[in-house]
């Protein structure tokens, strides 16, 4: 046998040695599932190997050891009936239908050593998963209807919770939507989002009506709505109100500068002449020539143009409820445009790299005050957004 070979033998033979005894360690430490599982995928995935026999008989005690426990534990709750033992008693059934489950693809498993098949106990527990299962679901409405029937935010937040637990386990339980519907709305926290414009300028109604549109501003929170219009039938909990302050438009400005490029360029070529104006050669008979340089220059004559908008103001956040005031953040942006360019006179060979950039510019029209306004809106949202992120209602 090839050395290559034997030692990949070893190893494979030492790693299962290694399984072995971990799940030894586990089944005796109690940890029967984790036992299972790794028996579990040891025998899925070679279940010829010569440690199969140890890993079938692990599993075959881990198995009976946690059903017995399962057994004992669901006895026990079914007597003792305290707070939570229904739920408890479904979700053991639950494992004990699974635990089945992963171990039924693998049968028969013939234990080799033994001279059998490995014996597990399969139990159809349909009957009392259904059974458990009603009695956990009548459990989570009865706690629901009870933390409902506070009518406060908070408990009617937790009142979901077990609603939205009852969906899962039975999504067909009488009365099931209208209770969840009712929960949520009861956990709510209605938030009325106002504008003032106390700045003596015009605000574009299309920026108005996208600052306060807080859908657009991924917020994600379940328990928060906003509203710019007040509904019917909704007490709202609190109140933001961005105030816009001030609004200035500096003047549209445009600023000149002019520089003079010169520079040295080469222009040609011209022999070297001698004192009696023949052409000089070099040492292999050559003519001699020699560059010819010259002087350029050009003006070129730099264009900005700049306007801007200052927007300040504030955003309060109000608890309705209390009438008073929770919070105030200033809000504030500032958005400029400007614009560079270039135009020359003289040798475009004198230019510098970022001349020749900003001469592909040109003029561009000053944008009008409601532009202004409106691209300085964006920056507002962003700025309201992180305000909204970093301030929660509740």
């Amino acid at each position: 046998m090839r050395p290559t070979i034997t030692l990949c033998i070893l190893t494979l033979l030492l790693v299962s040695c290694n399984s072995v005894k971990r799940n030894q360690k586990l089944l005796a430490s109690g940890n029967y599932d984790q036992a299972i599982a790794l028996a579990v995928k040891k025998l899925a995935k070679d279940r010829d190997s010569r440690k199969s026999a140890d890993h079938i008989l692990l599993l075959e005690e881990a198995y009976k050891k946690v059903v017995s426990e399962n057994t004992r534990r669901i006895s026990f709750l079914a007597k003792d009936q305290s707070p939570g033992a229904n739920r408890e008693i479904y979700y053991t059934y639950i494992r004990l239908r699974d635990r089945q489950d992963r171990i039924r693809p693998l049968l028969p498993l013939y234990n080799t050593e033994l001279g059998r098949n490995a014996k597990f106990k399969m139990t159809d527990y349909g009957d009392e998963i259904i059974n458990a299962r009603d009695a956990y679901a009548e459990d989570l409405y009865a706690e629901a209807l009870t933390l409902l029937g506070y009518n406060t935010v908070i408990e009617s937040r937790a009142a979901y919770d077990k609603l939205a637990e009852l969906q899962r386990v039975n999504s067909n339980y009488p009365n099931l939507r209208d209770q969840l519907n009712e929960a949520r709305f009861k956990g709510t926290d209605f938030v009325k989002v106002s504008l003032n414009n106390r700045s003596g300028q015009m605000i574009p109604h299309r920026l108005q009506r996208e600052l306060l549109d807080f859908n657009t501003y991924g917020l994600d929170d379940f328990w928060t709505e906003y509203h710019a219009d007040a509904e019917n039938g909704i007490d709202y909990n609190f109140g933001i109100v961005m105030n816009f302050m001030d609004i200035s438009i500096s003047p549209e400005r445009i600023s000149e500068k002019e520089y003079v490029r010169r520079k040295k360029i080469k222009d040609g070529w011209e022999y070297v002449l001698d004192q009696n104006g023949n052409v000089k050669k070099d040492s292999l008979g050559n003519d001699i020539k020699v560059d010819v340089y010259k002087n350029i220059s050009a003006r070129v004559m730099y264009t900005t143009q700049t306007k801007s908008v200052l927007v300040g103001g504030d955003v309060l956040y109000k608890d309705l409820e209390r009438n008073r005031l929770l919070n105030r953040h200033p809000l504030a942006s500032e958005f400029v445009f400007e614009n560079e360019f270039a135009k020359f006179r003289g040798d475009e060979r004198a230019l510098t790299e970022e001349d020749l950039k900003f001469i592909k510019n040109d003029f561009i029209p000053f944008p009008p005050y409601e532009q202004m306004i409106f691209d300085a809106g964006e920056d507002i949202k962003a700025r309201l957004k992180e305000i909204l992120k970093n301030n929660s209602i509740r």
